[in-house]
């Protein structure tokens, strides 16, 4: 009898472990969730569980939870592509990531494969999308289009004439450095170009180097750990060039490794300030409310989120095409403001405005 009374029990708690997975839809987040990228994976994994937690709390999706897996790439190509079968392994009807272009690209060639739609909140090199996989999306914008309002900033507002360009040898640092150089060759002498290793400590022989071609303003491709060490390094060696770089740097992460004084009247590309969008007052109170001041990219992974979890109650499935379908079909309402995903996944309208670094804290400062 007590052998009977077992065996009923473990088909019920087999049965209610089964239908408990029956009744989830998992979403995965991607991103570098340690290390000296990590402020920016939280900041991403704060804005997508926020989404998530709005939906739960009304019922989910399709009737079912929504549970996040949460995947740590440490900002590494291989790290991605591993973690990106992982998530597939593990049943992801969509992801959210990654930050890195490096780690976006080649972790796109998985969920291709796998058809699961992905919707980066910040990777912007172009050939991303340029790939023409159809279940890639981003909601940020590229590297061509804040090179051209980086390179217009220099030449028509600052008016300098001789430049130096850094990057930090990655699919994005070196893209966004070559669009600027792109740009801006034709009307400025670039005096330096040259590359830097991430996650080196000290750039006092390039600096050296860049002090004896006498730039006016060394533009730096790279992620704000870099950035920050180059701009405080610059100023020991009474290097006084202007500093510019791109959205990788924006971060209160770059201003504290700089030091205040050191980052005073810095540059950077981004997109506007999000305090200035009515329909994003709801998110900036509810994020600030859970977890502090939102990050540079919390909203791009909460929209992001929102749109993924849109078009799968849209579509009416967790079919990979269907939802991959729905997103390029959908116009969505968001924090941000209205999306909508042209024919290769970029958004339609991807405005890009220079800040300042102003008194310790970034600044919306020239619009083109």
């Amino acid at each position: 009898m007590r052998r009977a009374v077992f065996i009923i029990l473990c088909f019920c708690l087999l049965s209610f472990g089964c239908q408990k997975k029956e009744d989830l839809i998992k979403i995965g987040i991607a991103g570098p969730m340690t290390g000296d990228q990590a402020k920016i994976g939280m900041d991403f994994k704060n804005g997508v569980l926020l989404a998530v937690e709005e939906w739960n709390n009304k019922g989910g999706v399709l009737g079912k939870k929504i549970e996040m897996i949460t995947s740590d790439d440490q900002h590494d190509p291989k790290q991605a592509v591993s973690v990106a079968n992982k998530m597939v392994n593990d049943g992801v009807v969509g992801v959210i990531g990654h930050f890195n272009s490096s780690c976006s690209i080649p972790a796109s060639d998985v969920y291709n494969r796998a058809v699961i739609p992905m919707i980066t909140p910040a990777s912007t090199n172009p050939q991303l999308t340029k790939k023409g996989y159809e279940n890639v999306f981003r909601v940020c914008g590229r590297d061509d289009q804040q090179g051209r309002v980086a390179s217009d900033f220099v030449i028509n507002y600052l008016k300098l004439k001789e430049v130096a360009i850094l990057h930090d040898k990655t699919t994005y640092g070196q893209g966004l450095a070559d669009e600027f150089k792109k740009f801006i060759s034709d009307k400025v002498k670039v005096v330096y170009y040259g590359g830097i290793v991430q996650g080196d400590k000290d750039f006092k022989m390039v600096l050296t180097a860049i002090k004896n071609k006498n730039p006016k303003l060394i533009f730096f491709g790279g992620i704000y750990p870099e950035a920050g060490l180059l701009v405080r390094e610059a100023r020991e060696i009474g290097l006084d060039a202007k500093f510019m770089s791109g959205d990788g740097t924006i971060d209160p992460k770059f201003i504290e490794i700089a030091g205040t004084l050191a980052a005073e009247g810095t540059y950077v590309t981004f997109s506007p300030d999000p305090k200035n969008i009515p329909s994003a007052k709801g998110f900036i109170d509810k994020y600030r409310s859970r977890y502090g001041e939102i990050g540079p990219y919390s909203i791009y992974a909460y929209d992001a989120a929102n749109i993924m979890l849109t078009a799968i109650k849209e579509a009416k499935s967790i079919e990979g095409k269907s939802i991959i379908d729905m997103l390029h079909s959908i116009e969505f309402n968001g924090a941000l403001g209205k999306i909508r995903f042209d024919s290769k996944g970029d958004v339609t309208v991807a405005p890009y405005v220079v800040w300042i670094t102003k008194g310790g804290k970034f600044e919306e400062y020239w619009k083109p």
